[in-house]
């Protein structure tokens, strides 16, 4: 239990920063600012609370070995040394996946049946039977990263991609993904104490990712299962552990916060929105309401929303236009746009703040941060 371990939380490129300030905030042991994810340092526990609480991580992984992988030989060689007992059996399954980059091994799928030769080699020799592969569904998931010729083993914690809540039962045609939405929330500097409009609000992400965080509640608190929990290694002392750590997790969650509403102009859409926010156990204000009929007066407000584009909607001049009007008129107002389409900045009258490049699924898209005057 409190052997050091070497965990690296991957996530979406371009959200490298926020994560790493969301573990450190969470006070994981280690942290390094790292391309494609944040590396750390720790005991289980602390993979562990990665996996429940980090909004922004899409897997959490145990680094198992690296060594120089010069050929096919080297891989398989690599491969056989880790000891596999400690992770799997013969009762169990295992997958494997690969990513190669700039190495002499080039076939991501020639790379990963090499690693599946050595690990089903290593368990058979010591227990004379195979572990069976299992590729939808397995207790055990392998990932190889390969760059200049150097193999890094992972075994990934998480299970389902951390992104998965739970709490989506139905989503629109594009949905925002959970970690990606909880980023921005991040990177939009809400201090979780200024009331907050997301008024394209879709399935509720956005909103419903806001509310969990100014209450603090884990996200990976109604996870039926993680990854790790299925290895071979994992005692009834861990599971009693994991247990007292939920426990913890569930008496910190503080059930105040503040003003958070979220419109949408489809009235369908508004009621998958409030199914999914009493699914996620918050308390949210939705209405059936267009961006262009919105009275933007009152106290200041973080306005964050993700108007449609690319796959969603072929978004016309028209329509950008008059989101960039209604922008204009959210005087003293912080306002993020997740823009697929660099016709919102140009149409903006003001300056950003911030522009971050990112990307929702496949469409590379602006993260853009304004105060309106």
């Amino acid at each position: 239990m409190d052997q050091i371990h070497d965990f690296f939380a991957s996530c979406i490129a371009g959200t490298e920063n926020v994560l790493c300030d969301e573990l450190r905030e969470l006070k994981i042991p280690s942290v390094r600012l790292n391309r494609g994810g944040i590396p750390f340092r720790g005991e289980w526990r602390d993979g562990w609370r990665a996996c429940l609480e980090s909004r922004i991580a899409q897997r959490i992984q145990l680094l198992l070995a690296r060594f120089p992988c010069p050929d096919e030989n080297a891989l398989y060689r690599g491969i056989r040394e880790i000891a596999w007992q400690e992770y799997l059996t013969p009762q169990k399954s295992f997958a494997v996946s690969a990513v190669l980059r700039a190495s002499k091994l080039t076939h991501s799928g020639f790379a990963a049946l090499k690693v599946k030769d050595a690990i089903v080699d290593h368990i058979r020799d010591l227990e004379n039977k195979r572990p069976s592969v299992d590729r939808d569904d397995p207790d055990v998931r392998v990932f190889l990263y390969m760059a200049n010729d150097k193999a890094s083993v992972y075994l990934d914690m998480s299970g389902e991609s951390l992104h998965i809540r739970g709490y989506r039962t139905a989503a629109g045609e594009a949905p925002l993904r959970e970690t990606l939405a909880a980023a921005l929330l991040r990177m939009s500097g809400w201090d979780r104490k200024t009331a907050l409009l997301d008024p394209m609000c879709g399935s509720g992400t956005l909103a419903i990712e806001a509310a969990q965080w100014a209450i603090n509640k884990a996200p990976g608190l109604e996870r039926r299962q993680f990854g790790f929990e299925r290895w071979a290694n994992f005692t009834s002392e861990m599971a009693h552990a994991l247990r007292v750590l939920k426990g913890e997790l569930r008496g910190a969650i503080s059930g105040t916060s503040p003003k958070i509403q979220a419109a949408d102009i489809d009235s369908a859409m508004v009621e998958i929105a409030r199914k999914n926010a009493r699914t996620a156990g918050v308390r949210l204000s939705f209405k059936q309401r267009s961006l262009f009929e919105t009275q933007f007066d009152g106290g200041r407000q973080l306005v964050i929303f993700n108007p449609p584009y690319g796959e969603r909607l072929e978004a016309d001049q028209e329509f950008i236009r008059k989101t960039a009007a209604a922008v204009s008129r959210m005087h003293g107002w912080r306002v993020c746009i997740l823009a697929g389409s660099p016709e919102y900045q140009r149409m903006i009258p003001a300056k950003p703040e911030a522009v971050i490049s990112l990307k929702n699924g496949d469409i590379p898209c602006d993260f853009l941060v304004y105060e309106i005057d």
